[in-house]
C-alpha cells in the first residue's frame, strides 16, 4: 500500500519556507513582467486586468477551501478511528474473562501487547514493524478464537468474543486504509500549486502594470497563504507534524489493563 504524500520527504517547516519562496518568486516575477508591459505597451487596459485577478484569486480560495476541508475530515476520521478501535479491544478485554483457561489468559495478555504496539505505530519510523506486529498478534487471537469456538460451538458467550475480536481486526484494516492511506492525491496538490502560482503572478503583473512599487502588503498575503498551505499538509499527515491526532483514548485503556493485572 502507497502510504505516502508528496511532502513526506519534507518537514513541515520546509514545507512553509518553500512555499513561501515559491510565492515570493511568483509574485516578483509577475511583477517584472507587468512592468515591462507597461513600457512596451501603452494600450494595455488594466480594468480588465484586475477583474481578471479577481477571478484567479477567487478560483484559488476555492481551491484552498476544497484542498483544507479534504485534510480535515481524514484528521477527524484518524480521530474517530482511534476511539472506536480503543472500544472494541476494551469490549473484547472484558468478554475474554468469560473464556475458559488457559485461552483468558492468554488472550488478555495478547490484547494488552495489542494495544502497545497501536501506540507504537504512531512513531516516526515504527508504522511498518506495527503493522506486521499487528498481523502477527491478529493471528495468534484468533488461533485461541477458533479453539474455543470448537470446543464450545453454541456459546452465546463465545459468539460474544469473536465478535468483538472480528471488529478489532476490521478496524485494524480501516485506519490502514482510512487513517494512513487516505491522502491527498499530488493531482490536488500539483493543481493547488499551479493555480497559487498564476493567482500571485497576475497579482505582481497588475502591481507592475499600474506603475505600483512593491507593497509589503504583498508580504502578508504571502506568509497567510503558505501557513494555510502549511496547515493543510500538516493535517494530511498521520504520524509527524504539529497537528497529531491524540492517542488518549488508547493510553487510558493500556492503564485500565495494568490497573485490573494481578
Amino acid at each position: 500500500m502507497d502510504r505516502g504524500g508528496p511532502f513526506d520527504s519534507f518537514t513541515i517547516w520546509e514545507v512553509f519556507l518553500a512555499t513561501v519562496a515559491v510565492v515570493l518568486l511568483s509574485i516578483e516575477g509577475g511583477f517584472r513582467l507587468g512592468q515591462y508591459r507597461q513600457r512596451c505597451s501603452e494600450w494595455e487596459d488594466r480594468p480588465p486586468v484586475g477583474e481578471m485577478v479577481a477571478a484567479t484569486l477567487a478560483l484559488l480560495a476555492f481551491l484552498l477551501a476544497f484542498t483544507f476541508g479534504l485534510a480535515a475530515s481524514r484528521f477527524d476520521v484518524r480521530r474517530v478511528l482511534v476511539i472506536d478501535e480503543a472500544n472494541a479491544i476494551g469490549t473484547t478485554y472484558l468478554r475474554a474473562a468469560m473464556l475458559p483457561e488457559p485461552h483468558r489468559t492468554a488472550v488478555r495478555t495478547l490484547l494488552g501487547e495489542y494495544v502497545d504496539v497501536r501506540l507504537e505505530a504512531v512513531e516516526m519510523g515504527k508504522l511498518d514493524r506495527s503493522i506486521r506486529r499487528s498481523e502477527e498478534l491478529h493471528a495468534q487471537l484468533w488461533t485461541h478464537a477458533v479453539a474455543v469456538g470448537e470446543k464450545e460451538p453454541r456459546s452465546i458467550v463465545v459468539g460474544l468474543f469473536i465478535g468483538s475480536l472480528n471488529e478489532v481486526i476490521d478496524l485494524h484494516t480501516k485506519r490502514l486504509a482510512l487513517g494512513v492511506g487516505n491522502r491527498i492525491p499530488g493531482t490536488i496538490w500539483a493543481a493547488l500549486y499551479f493555480v497559487a502560482i498564476l493567482g500571485t503572478s497576475v497579482i505582481g503583473y497588475h502591481s507592475g502594470l499600474a506603475a505600483a512599487g512593491r507593497s509589503l502588503a504583498i508580504l502578508a498575503l504571502v506568509l497567510a497563504f503558505s501557513a494555510v498551505m502549511t496547515l493543510i499538509a500538516d493535517l494530511d499527515r498521520p504520524q509527524e507534524g504539529l497537528l497529531r491526532v491524540s492517542q488518549q483514548a488508547m493510553m487510558d485503556l493500556r492503564h485500565s489493563f495494568t490497573a485490573k493485572s494481578p
